[in-house]
């Protein structure tokens, strides 16, 4: 029997250059404190996470400079675009996440942006090291050589 793919889940945005500019050790799974304006506008896909970064200040995780479209209908009681938003993570991966950054000298990414099947905003996000341009170099050769291949292979079937 053919799963059935839930009406719930879907992405809302993706960080595609993530993976080109940094090297991604490990990945978690953070929930998101949003405003219901900020759920609504999701809902019809308006958020870019490019451009942002999330950072351990004071015992908590932040996304910041995550942009979120305004919600057209709640023009009084609408949201900020560009706020900060609060991260939620378990305490023991906060202090991972704080050591890594402040001690190894890592990044956290965001990667992706998604409902779960629940219905629940949830943040994909990375513990980072930056890419040198040589790396850069080398990850988009390789990207070149696999779509070579695969056209080769194609022609020759």
């Amino acid at each position: 029997m053919a799963k059935h793919s839930d009406p719930n889940s879907k992405l809302i945005a993706e960080n595609r250059r993530a993976r080109f500019d940094y090297f991604i050790e490990e990945e978690i799974e953070a929930g998101i404190m949003l405003l219901g304006s900020e759920v609504k506008s999701l809902r019809q896909g308006g958020s870019n996470i490019g451009e942002s970064y999330a950072s351990v200040e004071e015992g908590e995780l932040w996304l910041i400079n995550g942009y979120i479209a305004p919600y057209l209908q709640a023009k009084t009681w609408g949201h900020e675009e560009r706020r900060k938003r609060k991260l939620l993570v378990s305490r023991r991966e906060l202090a991972r996440l704080w050591t890594a950054t402040a001690r190894e000298g890592m990044t956290i990414v965001p990667i992706r942006m998604y409902f779960n099947d629940r219905g629940i905003v949830k943040l994909k996000i990375g513990i980072a090291k930056g890419k040198k341009l040589s790396d850069k170099r080398e990850t988009s050769a390789k990207r070149d050589w696999n779509r070579e291949k695969q056209r080769l292979l194609k022609q020759n079937s």
